[in-house]
């Protein structure tokens, strides 16, 4: 028996530090919900959650920039689906002036009503969304993923020479009634094809969307295996560092008195 080193003392003390460094880890995980409070915990988890946790974020801004792509064919047929029924009317205009009953006079007055639709199509070619031009023979190119891929939209063009030479026809006689008829009909079918290329657009970039989703979700989950921490399992490990540092502590001060024994040896 020695009173100058206790060893007991100094076992019980190492394993309740051990014990509170323990608890300490465990009630930082609980509080912040991460497995990984420090870069110690887990180096190469937090590597690949840093990298997952970007990817994620990126995805994100693709899946932005798709629903913008999306809003703006929207838009586009939402004028063309007008200018469809402007272009039909003034076919039905040009039929009418071909009327012998009718004199150019008669013919002036549904020139009138043709000049101002092909001024409203005219008009629609300039429309912007967001400063960008709705109508124009650019490609426009949509990023599709986070690392920078695109998917090329073709321009849709009003100033297209079918569309030109539409809304460049009067039908102020039968003659030009004839030829306005003639280069209606061809801008109604060049606008069909757009509303069809674009509605394929459409349905490639919903996809895409549905896509980004997906993937995102995925990655976040696999981000979550590695650095989000099981609530569960990590409440039992807190309650058994807990009842450790109870009880190293009790065990520590029941060390400490051992030396008084030899208190008994001196009476």
């Amino acid at each position: 028996m020695v009173i100058n080193t206790n060893t007991s003392a100094q076992i019980s003390a190492t394993n309740l530090n051990q014990s509170q460094a323990a608890l300490a880890k465990s009630l930082a995980r609980l509080s912040s919900g991460s497995k990984i409070v420090n870069p110690s915990d887990d180096a190469a988890g937090l590597a690949v959650s840093s990298r997952l946790d970007a990817q994620v974020q990126r995805l994100g801004a693709a899946r932005s920039n798709v629903a913008n792509a999306v809003s703006f064919t929207q838009t586009q047929d939402g004028y063309l689906e007008k200018i469809g029924k402007a272009l039909t009317r003034m076919s039905e205009l040009s039929v009418l002036a071909q009327d012998v009953t009718k004199s150019d006079a008669d013919r002036s007055l549904y020139d009138a009503e043709f000049q101002t639709l092909a001024a409203y199509v005219t008009d629609a070619s300039g429309k912007e969304f967001n400063g960008i031009p709705l109508f124009s023979a650019n490609a426009l190119n949509v990023t599709t993923d986070g690392d920078g891929a695109t998917f090329s939209m073709a321009g849709t063009n009003l100033g297209a020479p079918e569309y030109a030479a539409a809304v460049g026809s009067n039908i102020g006689t039968v003659t030009n009634a004839t030829a306005a008829l003639t280069n209606v009909k061809a801008a109604i079918t060049k606008i069909a094809s757009d509303r069809a290329t674009i509605g394929s657009y459409q349905s490639r970039l919903n996809h895409t969307a549905d896509q980004l989703m997906i993937n995102q979700e995925n990655l976040t989950a696999g981000s979550s295996r590695i650095k989000d921490v099981d609530m569960a399992e990590e409440s039992t490990e807190f309650a058994k560092n807990n009842i450790l540092v109870q009880s190293g502590t009790a065990m520590l001060a029941q060390a400490n008195q051992l030396p008084q024994t030899i208190l008994r040896l001196l009476q």
